[in-house]
């Protein structure tokens, strides 16, 4: 038990980097904080940890290995997630001035203002599983400090503690991001901000492209 308690530490140590570091999933979750309200990027950022899960599993089962070594399989993973970023980008660039509906003191909006709970989770899963790049970082990780004889039921438990942690940290921008003061301040810049938040999901999109399988 001692050797798993090291080894998760460890595995945590590494992915509290990748939490907190700016990507698609974080524009993602601070986007619907503001334009969907709490109630949506808190299931947006449920998505994005059951993500996290599915790469966690074939990463385990082998899979991710078997992705890693062929570049025809990362290309298809990999153009799917650029024409995804790219198309989220456009679909900002082109909103016009964003009117917000009014939020209780939640951050919960009206119920026919509402994004629909499975197109909130949908989004965040799609931002990080479209992301080739967990690929090599859970292959990196996992081959590098977790043991091969680890049993898989342990591996697992590695996966779910940092799927929560992902969860939890999204969780906390989305309550943030929609307090009364972000809110307004978001209303009154709404239309750079879709255009900022554009041109980010385009660059992250071409980023993605321009970078290689190796």
């Amino acid at each position: 038990m001692h050797q798993y308690l090291i080894e998760l530490a460890s595995l945590m140590a590494i992915f509290s980097f990748a939490i907190v570091s700016p990507g698609a999933d974080l524009a993602m979750v601070m986007r619907q904080a503001m334009v969907h309200g709490r109630r949506q990027a808190i299931i947006t950022s449920f998505g994005v940890g059951t993500s996290l899960m599915f790469h966690v599993t074939y990463t385990i089962l082998g899979l991710g290995l078997i992705i890693s070594q062929s570049i025809y399989l990362f290309n298809i993973v990999k153009w799917l997630g650029v024409a995804y970023l790219i198309y989220i980008g456009i679909k900002a660039l082109r909103a016009g001035k964003t009117e917000l509906p009014e939020a209780d003191a939640d951050g919960a909006v009206p119920v026919k203002s509402r994004q629909t709970a499975l197109k909130a989770f949908t989004l965040g899963f799609a931002a990080n599983a479209l992301n080739p790049k967990p690929v090599f970082f859970f292959l990196s990780i996992f081959s590098t400090v977790v043991h091969a004889h680890t049993p898989v039921a342990i591996k697992f438990g590695y996966g779910l503690v940092m799927a929560s942690c992902l969860i939890l940290w999204f969780v906390g921008v989305s309550l943030f991001m929609t307090t009364p003061h972000m809110r307004a301040a978001f209303q009154r810049a709404s239309q750079w901000i879709d255009r900022t938040s554009g041109v980010v999901f385009i660059a992250l999109g071409i980023k993605l492209a321009t970078e290689k399988a190796a």
